[in-house]
């Protein structure tokens, strides 16, 4: 196969099916709820999981509960949460998201949102302060198993470098973008994304890829137009 002529929907297959055989399909299942799935997310902007880890559960046991949180003082909040990047300013937008879910339902609960349309569920999520695109289609795929795509760094970076986005598409972009190319369904899409998370992390890094053991070099515009010419090591 002459994987220079395959169009981006066609990579985008293939490398779906490659990095399935390589990481193995997942089951979708809920990992936590999706309230914490809402703080946490927000909590890990530049902030690797064990830090966000620990400053969610220092958050919880300083302050016992959402309403807790929601009303602890904005200072002592940002010193709860000081293991993540920018806690003082994560914490005033986490107290402010809490009182918007308590005023529009009336109680910190988001599950009402399993109830919504993707588009309906999307637009509520992204009106809260601190949540984008990426937190919201991690909600919505991993708590709701609504069929959307996540496009954290990862998933970005290695999706630009095999060349299933161009090179010029911008993060949010992306998301659109590669969803249009794969198949409408919350399981697949949960496998696209997980996979290619790891592989950004394991094997695609940002600093020294591991191309010459990558799955995915034979079809890899960065692979063949950058790596095996040589360009990146005489830059």
């Amino acid at each position: 196969m002459d994987t220079q002529k395959l169009s981006a929907s066609e990579k985008t297959q293939l490398t779906h099916e490659l990095l399935n055989q390589a990481y193995k399909r997942l089951t979708l299942g809920s990992r936590r709820s999706p309230m914490h799935e809402l703080i946490s997310t927000m909590l890990s902007h530049r902030t690797n999981h064990a830090d966000e880890t620990t400053a969610y559960n220092t958050m919880l046991e300083r302050f016992g509960d959402w309403e807790g949180v929601m009303l602890a003082d904005e200072c002592e909040l940002a010193q709860a949460i000081k293991t993540t990047r920018y806690p003082e300013q994560k914490a005033p937008q986490i107290q402010q998201t809490l009182r918007m879910i308590k005023a529009a339902r009336g109680e910190i609960n988001i599950d009402f949102l399993a109830d919504l349309s993707i588009e309906e569920a999307m637009d509520w999520l992204t009106r809260l302060p601190g949540v984008g695109l990426k937190t919201a289609t991690l909600l919505l795929l991993f708590n709701f198993k609504k069929p959307v795509l996540p496009v954290d760094t990862h998933v970005f970076r290695v999706s630009q470098r095999v060349g299933l986005i161009g090179a010029k598409v911008t993060a949010a972009k992306a998301h659109a973008i590669l969803l249009d190319m794969l198949p409408p369904d919350a399981l697949e899409l949960f496998n696209f994304h997980k996979h290619l998370f790891w592989h950004g992390q394991r094997v695609c890094t940002f600093y020294s890829p591991k191309c010459d053991e990558c799955v995915l070099n034979g079809l890899c515009n960065y692979y063949q137009d950058v790596r095996q010419k040589g360009i990146d090591r005489a830059a």
